[in-house]
């Protein structure tokens, strides 16, 4: 998809007197009616205004778009980093019972993966494991709902390899781990919308320091991406009511199963060390001691 710098409703107002009347037509009513509009297909955005299939297409490719569908992802970007809690609960739980609603967030999680699976840039992916792999000091940054991957992704990383922290973006403290980390060190810093602002200003300093930035967000839209060496964008095809982690879950396992993978016979070492470590400090439950 092509990436724009101006918000697409900015965009549909200033082609607006460049338009045919039909195209005018169209144009008004995405204006007027973009939380519908989201969800449309082209025939049925084609039926409520009353224009041809092939009006919606060349509107479209007129806001350079190379399709309707990237058309309709920018638009769900853009409602998703703008809409406040009170208008995702009607954009995003649109069925009246629970059963219905189970269904719902089921199947928009597989229609989520099955798009990532379609669409993820398979050389960015490997370029990311590959810095991840080669570099010897590692921070992983997230705030809010975004701490929960970073988290995740920072805890399995200790169990494969030395030289990992996990910063919590809203502690003042991760800028003096960051002015402090040697040189050459990588940040990978997972961001979801609403896009905190303390996020992008880590970004930024990141930035400043010459380090290596590699930002895996939700959206294309989201501001840190502008500050990264590597970025990995995992677009949503919904609009959730506290966001979405299915994707994000799914491309930490894949990760840190290529990474243990390409660790041979050290993965092993490394994980003999963790469990005799774990067993001389009784850290988890062991079902066999409790039978004794």
């Amino acid at each position: 998809m092509a990436h724009h710098t101006e918000q697409l409703l900015k965009r549909l107002k200033d082609i607006h007197p460049q338009l045919t009347g039909k195209g005018k037509i169209l144009n008004a009513y995405i204006q007027e009616h973009p939380k519908k509009v989201v969800f449309m297909t082209i025939k049925e955005l084609a039926q409520a205004t009353g224009v041809s299939e092939a009006t919606v297409v060349r509107f479209v490719r007129t806001l350079g778009f190379s399709g309707y569908n990237d058309f309709l992802q920018e638009l769900r970007d853009v409602l998703d980093t703008d809409s406040p809690m009170l208008e995702r609960m009607h954009l995003s739980v649109p069925e009246t019972d629970m059963g219905s609603r189970l269904h719902s967030v089921v199947a928009e999680g597989m229609q989520n993966l099955q798009h990532f699976y379609k669409q993820v840039d398979l050389d960015v992916l490997e370029q990311i494991i590959d810095r991840i792999e080669q570099s010897q000091d590692i921070f992983v940054i997230g705030s809010r709902l975004s701490y929960m991957p970073a988290y995740f992704l920072g805890w399995v990383l200790t169990k494969i390899r030395h030289g990992v922290n996990i910063l919590k973006g809203s502690d003042s403290t991760s800028l003096d781990w960051l002015a402090n980390a040697q040189e050459g060190s990588l940040i990978i810093i997972f961001s979801t919308t609403r896009y905190p602002n303390e996020l992008i200003r880590l970004g930024r300093t990141v930035k400043r320091l010459n380090q290596t930035l590699i930002v895996i967000a939700d959206s294309s839209l989201c501001p840190l991406l502008s500050f990264a060496d590597l970025s990995l964008v995992t677009p949503s095809k919904n609009i959730p009511l506290f966001g979405d982690l299915t994707i994000f879950n799914t491309l930490i396992r894949f990760i840190t199963l290529e990474l243990a993978n390409r660790s041979g016979s050290g993965f092993t070492q490394y994980q003999e060390r963790l469990e005799q470590i774990y067993l001389e400090n009784d850290t988890f439950f062991n079902l066999r001691s409790s039978n004794d």
